[in-house]
């Protein structure tokens, strides 16, 4: 009725008592921005961005990584030894941890959906669970670049200190005190030793 002030889907919408249709809407809407789904798109929503189609793709190809130098080899590896795995699937690894976390810089300057937010959800999850894979169950390291400079640093600090007082110990050789008596004690004692040998 088109008298009425609020309009028929309102109506239709809020009929029930529970109001099921509303509180589904907003559950589902709460859902979508927590979990930062637009960022996955592109600004007019009208797919999946080219850096999300590339990281997934990415994603996928270290998962048949890891499954392909697992299969068969399972049965004889102890659950410590993936060493096969480590090796093959680095560089594949490297590459989705570089683009996560070009994506992630990206993304805090407004990348491709114009959000500056997190990341979806899904590249989030996928990148959690390559390197939970990667690091707990395949125990892969890769070593640290910046090792070197942190111990030359460190041992250069802890040096500091030793130079300080090596050079302090140095600088400040104590002269030994060479005591002078005055010759006027000395003559005082020649007269009494005089005094004694007279009296």
């Amino acid at each position: 009725n088109s008298s009425e002030s609020h309009n028929c889907a309102k109506s239709i919408l809020t009929s029930d008592r529970l109001q099921i249709v509303v509180t589904l809407s907003e559950f589902f809407n709460e859902t979508w921005e927590a979990a930062n789904c637009a960022n996955c798109l592109k600004n007019s929503s009208e797919g999946l961005s080219n850096s999300t189609v590339e990281f997934l793709d990415l994603f996928n190809k270290s998962l048949t990584c890891f499954e392909h130098n697992l299969q068969g080899q399972t049965i004889y590896l102890s659950p410590n030894n993936y060493t096969e795995v480590c090796k093959n699937c680095n560089e594949t690894y490297k590459m989705l941890n570089d683009l996560y976390n070009n994506l992630q810089r990206m993304n805090r300057q407004g990348g491709e959906s114009g959000h500056s937010t997190h990341l979806c959800i899904d590249v989030e999850d996928a990148m959690n669970i390559t390197r939970k894979l990667w690091s707990r169950t395949f125990n892969c390291s890769v070593p640290c670049s910046d090792t070197v400079p942190v111990i030359a640093v460190s041992s250069f600090i802890l040096f500091l200190p030793i130079v300080f007082y090596l050079s302090s110990f140095l600088h400040s050789k104590q002269k030994k005190r060479i005591l002078i008596l005055p010759k006027r004690i000395q003559s005082n004692a020649s007269l009494v030793n005089i005094q004694e040998k007279y009296s």
